[in-house]
């Protein structure tokens, strides 16, 4: 593996460069990363059109294809998120604290760059630009390992962001792309922990899990999501219904799309032909238990896998329960720590919710949809972590720092 340690090398060296860039630097080159994106679009398109033909005569699923393809309202969108970044404030260098011992040392704590940040994720080629965008805006360099699906896509869209650093005079190799797609590449990437300080998985259960066990890197746990939203028997009905409409199908294939449904037994009766009504729409299969069936015109038996299940798809589990505390465990039973709703108009319960459910976004009346860097106004994201350890939710220019101590003294010595 030559190439993968020279690509380690190359990141380790960039990323003391890019620690020193000044803001006004780094502003410019995701500036000019999005002007060159839009500006090279029919390349990038063309790239994508051959990626997607090649997912379609492999039977690609279509929640996949969906994640792969490009369009020129995505590329606006991509380049949007880097500009987006490129307004944020720059966390980097700045104290986060300071404070004077009683022998006169003054202790400082400065926000500093992790280094060189891995990331491996599948057909998701907007991943490339929101990752370059949030690692070069901290000041890391960042080796990206994108899948075989959507690998034209990816070389396309590095080349562009590599010409930005190079008009910039930035260092080229802060953005890098694995382009060997083989597993043996990508399990030595994990093991690549001489130079990557953090590896971050993108992509499905099997993906993550993969990245969890067999890294020697530091690994964040991101995006699996099986959401949930519970209907409350003090649910405004109507809102509900548009809500649920709007989380399960308005883009299927993401990980903060509702996969479950959970409403309480007082207004099921009045909210679940409500609800299959508002489904019909987008074709959308219920799975449904036994109290929850006999309100539905049309539904499938639900089985246990059914309410642990990401379905990437138009299809969602239905169960009716008895009270809050039914919901609630029910959810921190079943969920990934993703996002979880309740709709409600009773304080007291939305404020339970909000106080037990043990997941990284806990909503009061939306969907599960708005958890996303952009969403959360952090310009673009670089995963949604799911664990508690060093972030958690959209990781944005945050969650890419670390920090050290710096220490100014007058000739103390400690006795």
């Amino acid at each position: 593996m030559e190439t993968l340690e020279r690509i380690g090398k190359n990141a380790k060296a960039a990323s003391f460069e890019t620690g020193k860039l000044s803001t006004a630097v780094k502003n410019a080159v995701l500036e000019k990363a999005a002007e060159l994106l839009m500006d090279n679009k029919e390349e990038i398109l063309a790239a994508n059109a051959l990626d997607l033909a090649e997912g379609e005569r492999k039977g690609m699923f279509s929640g996949l294809m969906d994640r792969l393809r490009l369009n020129e309202e995505r590329l606006m969108g991509m380049a949007e998120g880097m500009r987006q970044v490129a307004r944020l404030e720059d966390p980097i260098g700045s104290i986060e604290r300071s404070w004077t011992r009683p022998n006169g040392l003054l202790i400082g704590k400065m926000i500093v760059p992790l280094g060189v940040i891995g990331v491996i994720y599948e057909a998701r080629p907007n991943v490339t630009s929101d990752v370059f965008s949030l690692c070069f805006k901290t000041g890391n360099a960042c080796i990206l390992k994108g899948g075989s699906d959507a690998i034209n896509s990816n070389k396309a869209i590095v080349r562009v962001l590599r010409q930005a650093l190079v008009e910039e005079k930035a260092p080229e190799n802060a953005l890098q792309l694995i382009e060997d797609t083989s597993r043996e590449t990508t399990k030595a990437f994990m093991h690549l922990d001489e130079y990557v300080s953090l590896l971050i998985p993108r992509g499905g259960a099997g993906l993550i899990r993969t990245v969890v066990k067999e890294s020697s890197i530091p690994v964040i746990h991101t995006g699996i999501g099986n959401c949930h939203v519970y209907v409350d028997e003090f649910a405004d009905l109507a809102m509900a219904a548009k809500i649920v409409f709007n989380a399960k199908t308005q883009r299927v294939s993401v990980c903060n799309a509702e996969e479950s449904l959970l409403v309480h037994e007082k207004v099921a009766p009045a909210f679940l032909p409500l609800l299959e009504e508002t489904l019909k729409e987008k074709h959308v299969e219920l799975r449904a238990d036994e109290a929850s069936a006999k309100y539905l015109k049309e539904s499938v038996p639900a089985t246990e896998e059914d309410w642990g299940k990401e379905y990437g798809d138009y299809i969602l589990s239905v169960k009716t329960v008895s009270s809050l505390d039914e919901a609630i465990a029910h959810i921190n039973h079943y969920n990934t720590g993703h996002s979880e709703s309740i709709i409600t108009e009773n304080l007291p319960n939305a404020q339970k919710f909000l106080r037990e459910i043990d997941a990284a976004a806990v909503y009061v009346n939306a969907s599960t949809r708005f958890t996303d860097g952009f969403e959360f106004g952090f310009g673009a994201e670089i995963g949604i972590s799911t664990q508690k350890m060093h972030a958690r939710g959209p990781m944005g220019l945050a969650a890419l720092t670390s920090y050290k101590y710096i220490i100014y003294g007058n000739g103390q010595i400690r006795q």
